[in-house]
């Protein structure tokens, strides 16, 4: 009698490896969220910084040992420095991982930090802290 069952060609077991592959590597994404910035304002509110920064109090070395270096530093026009941090925590959405539709494009969303402060020479004159919700789209998800 004849196996009526279709043997699996090495063809056949490269294409479902391949598929395999691009499923958990999807969903290795899914699971995993980008993070970029300054680490220290990762668990940082509104409320925690306000603890930590003083205006006319707070030094510039102050505020280094407490957020590290500022990710971008400039001067407004009558020579007052600005520092500036940034955070973001961004996962990718669900809808990426539908297949056919993600190739037409990508939607992630998460949350961002960030917080500017103005020197008065060495000394803090004024800060701001915000939050708020960040997302990132591609292709026909704009």
């Amino acid at each position: 009698m004849y196996n009526l069952k279709k043997l699996d060609t090495s063809q056949d077991i490269l294409w479902k490896k391949r598929y395999l592959f691009y499923y958990f590597h999807q969903f290795f994404f899914f699971l995993v969220a980008q993070r970029w910035g300054n680490q220290a304002l990762k668990n940082e509110s509104e409320l925690t910084v306000r603890s930590k920064i003083v205006e006319n109090k707070t030094t510039k070395d102050d505020v280094r040992k407490t957020f590290g270096s500022p990710d971008e530093s400039s001067f407004t026009d009558n020579g007052k420095e600005i520092w500036k941090y940034e955070f973001a925590n961004i996962k990718a959405d669900a809808v990426n991982y539908i297949p056919i539709v993600n190739l037409f494009g990508s939607s992630s969303s998460g949350t961002k930090k960030q917080l500017v402060i103005l020197f008065e020479g060495n000394v803090v004159s004024k800060y701001s802290m915000s939050e708020s919700a960040h997302s990132v789209k591609t292709g026909l998800f704009r």
